[in-house]
Order: structure tokens, then sequence, then C-alpha cells
């Protein structure tokens, strides 16, 4: 039997800011065409916590942090390379990725919200899952395992 580890949560300066005492912690980026829309959806459909708002700005939701900033073109730090939103929703090149302990609830839940779902959730191998498009076309894959990954 494999054995599990423990990962520690680094300390943090303050419990709504990515910002560790020791070792480090993941955000994700979004460009958008409008942050204030983004931070509005966010923040409504998954109770999302506004930590910053402005250029960019930033949300808490549950243990995930979202920076949501507009697209441009290069900087000093990445020379060659242009940020802008998903040209469409139909091309998939990275999705958040929310598990749930129960889609059918989530799943009322942010629709009642005005999350847009492609589909309801349906059932795969292992998992039942369906996808939100933000506003910009971001997809979200919301998933609820149907069997141990252990």
């Amino acid at each position: 039997m494999a054995q599990s580890r423990r990962v520690n949560t680094p300390p943090l300066r303050s419990p709504d800011a990515p910002d560790p005492t020791a070792g480090f912690v993941v955000t994700v980026l979004l460009i958008v065409n409008d942050i204030g829309r983004s931070r509005d959806f966010y923040a409504r459909v998954f109770d999302g916590k506004v930590v910053r708002d402005g250029t960019p700005a930033m949300i808490r939701i549950a243990n995930t942090w979202l920076i949501l900033n507009v697209g441009g073109g290069p900087t000093d730090d990445k020379p060659d390379v242009t940020a802008s939103p998903p040209s469409s929703e139909r091309v998939l090149t990275a999705a958040l990725n929310f598990r749930v302990a129960d889609i059918r609830a989530c799943y009322e839940l942010w629709k009642s919200r005005g999350a847009r779902f492609l589909t309801e959730p349906k059932d795969h191998k292992g998992e039942i899952r369906c996808y939100i498009a933000d506003p910009d076309g971001h997809l979200i894959e919301v998933g609820q395992a149907t069997e141990s990954i252990t």
C-alpha cells in the first residue's frame, strides 16, 4: 500500500494573500478582456473574496488565489511574449479544475449564480464532470471523483 505524504501549506503573512513567510504558494493568472466583469463573475459564482481590486485584481476562491489582468505586449522580463485572453472557448489551451464533493449541488448553486455550463454533469469513467465558460471563454472543469484515486 502506498504511503501518503502530508503536505503542509506554508505560513502566510495574511490569510487572504498568497504571501508566504516560507516556502511557496501557487496562484493562477487569467488574462481577461474586462477585469471588473471577470472579478464579479468569480466573486459571485464561486463566492470568491476580492483581495485586491484594480489592475490586476486578485480573488481568493477556497484555497486558491486567482489573478485577473488585461493583456499586453512584451515586457523586459518576457521579451517575446504577448498576453491575451482566449480567442475562442472552443479551443482549450488551459482550464481551471475545481474538484468538488457534490457536483449536483455545485451545478445547481453555480448555475443559479449565473454560471453558463456547456452541459449538465456527465458520468465518465472514474468521475462525473462538466464545464463552465467564464465571460472571456476560459473553461472551468467541475469534477467529482466516483472512484478512489489512492
